[in-house]
């Protein structure tokens, strides 16, 4: 296995290249942040892939087609945060029952809420779901970093240096 698929190697990859980060951006952009985009990136494309498969090839309806494409790509999105990114080691199953409750709200707000009202609103359905993606990032990282996989060392230890 490449080094860079282990959780350790994809973190040292990612702190690696946040530490170059012109205009002082390696001292505000964590490396989860980064890896977030990475591994989200992916998954947006299998998303993207999926609904067009679904809906311009198989002319599936496109609230069924952007349904499907999404929960493949948010189970995946899960799977590699927590393995890759997040390095969790918390009990799964009270971490996927969160995420599901945030992919929820995410799903109704953003995907359907914003992506098919701008596609009904005559915005190309490609074009409506590049939109609703980049609002749906900026919620999904916060809930992700800070709901599904908070890391509880790390908020006592946030705390001390605030405190400090």
């Amino acid at each position: 296995m490449s080094p860079v698929l282990t959780a350790r190697g994809f973190h040292a990859a990612m702190e690696s290249v946040t530490r170059r980060l012109p205009f002082g951006l390696a001292d505000v952009v964590p490396p989860s942040l980064l890896g977030f985009g990475v591994i989200n990136g992916f998954t947006f494309l299998v998303d993207l892939a999926l609904l067009t498969v679904l809906h311009s090839g198989l002319g599936q309806p496109l609230w069924l087609s952007i349904t499907v494409a999404y929960a493949a790509a948010f189970g995946l999105s899960f799977v590699l945060n927590r393995a890759l990114n997040f390095r969790s080691h918390a009990p799964v199953g009270p971490q996927a029952l969160t995420y599901v409750v945030v992919v929820i709200v995410n799903y109704l707000l953003w995907i359907l809420g914003v992506g098919s009202g701008l596609a009904a609103l005559g915005v190309e359905y490609h074009l409506a779901r590049l939109i609703a993606g980049a609002c749906e990032a900026v919620y999904m990282y916060c809930a992700m970093r800070w709901i599904v996989f908070r890391d509880v060392r790390n908020r006592g230890c946030d705390k001390a240096k605030a405190a400090g």
